[in-house]
């Protein structure tokens, strides 16, 4: 793990105010959740939703899926999850090297959504590689929330606060961008930066690892200006 992304998990692990209150963190994992489920390829699907952070729906996924792995690299996270699901028989959580031991094309659906912007391009490929590798025939990895290359600060205030308006916490999002900025995220953004990736280059990538693949014409996320793609292994001869 490079010294970028243990910062990032070090800060997830932590209590923090990326949510400005409890109906934003529900609404939140709930949009993840049906999107998830309108996306995976077929009903009784095998899902991994990697670095799923609090996933507090996952139930809901779990209800149409025949299995829901959670991969979280924070280990308070990874805790809270387990607590929560204790009596959910068909979700497993787990870390980032029981996901990298699972077999080959032991999955149908594997969701990675507002991750790539944490990685270095390095970690992001050997992923690509990893997903390829557990995906089954006829499998799809979606790529959620990707950051174009310009789209900045207050692009995302804007996004929040229309998303905000939309589910009944405009009052607390103006409080929490605030106090977001002044936050240890915010200190953390500054220092490490966010990766970006145009359209193209994230193709790129997709397909160099083994992948067709094509950005859709949403994102699974509230924010319009960041991009989702979707993406099946080729088949080889």
């Amino acid at each position: 793990m490079s010294n970028r992304v243990s910062d990032w998990v070090s800060f997830w692990d932590q209590p923090h105010s990326i949510y400005v209150n409890e109906r934003h963190f529900d609404v939140h994992y709930r949009d993840i959740a049906d999107a998830t489920i309108k996306l995976a390829p077929k009903p009784g699907s095998r899902i991994l939703d990697y670095g799923c952070g609090e996933a507090i729906h996952a139930d809901r996924v779990a209800a149409t899926a025949s299995s829901v792995l959670l991969c979280e690299s924070s280990a308070n996270v990874r805790a809270k999850l387990a607590e929560r699901f204790r009596d959910e028989p068909k979700i497993k959580v787990l870390d980032p090297d029981a996901v990298a031991a699972l077999p080959d094309a032991s999955l149908d659906f594997i969701l990675a959504n507002s991750l790539a912007q944490y990685l270095s391009e390095a970690e992001l490929d050997r992923l690509l590689a990893l997903w390829r590798r557990l995906l089954a025939p006829g499998g799809r990895l979606v790529l959620g929330d990707v950051i174009p290359p310009g789209v900045g600060a207050i692009d995302d205030v804007s996004a929040l606060l229309k998303y905000a308006a939309r589910n009944g916490f405009l009052t607390a999002a103006f409080i929490g961008l605030v106090r977001t900025v002044l936050s240890p995220y915010g200190k953390l953004r500054r220092q490490l930066g966010i990766a970006s990736y145009s359209e193209a280059a994230i193709l790129d990538r997709l397909r160099a690892a083994g992948y067709s693949a094509e950005r859709l014409p949403f994102n699974i996320e509230h924010h319009p200006k960041r991009m989702t793609f979707q993406a099946h292994p080729e088949v080889t001869p």
